[in-house]
């Protein structure tokens, strides 16, 4: 998701193209996208949190980009994508916390 949102996020923000509207069940997100631009949200952060909002509103409980784990290459520590939990129990949060301590945010591929 990182480096598509930013690279495409003209085309994805343009009326009339629906990718955005179906990934998140929604067609209103282009106004609160205005708004989070102006307030320095990069399309990633604002979209991460858009999808977070969505799983809370279905009985998941609620997860900040900042318990979300930054995946990047290997080679030159680009971003990729952000690695989130959901559950709809603290126990499962909980488990997610303990995992994140020994997570490293590098992709190593084989």
């Amino acid at each position: 998701m990182y480096i598509d949102a930013n690279r495409n996020v003209s085309f994805y923000v343009a009326e009339g193209n629906r990718t955005i509207d179906l990934f998140l069940g929604d067609a209103t997100w282009r106004q609160r996208w205005k708004a989070a631009e102006h307030g320095r949200d990069t399309i990633v952060e604002f979209l991460a949190n858009e999808y977070s909002t969505r799983m809370r509103e279905i009985g998941y409980l609620p997860m900040s980009i900042e318990h979300m784990v930054k995946i990047r290459t290997h080679d030159r520590r680009l971003p990729l994508y952000y690695l989130a939990f959901f559950s709809k129990h603290e126990t499962g949060l909980r488990f997610w916390d303990e995992v994140r301590k020994y997570a490293t945010d590098q992709l190593i591929l084989l």
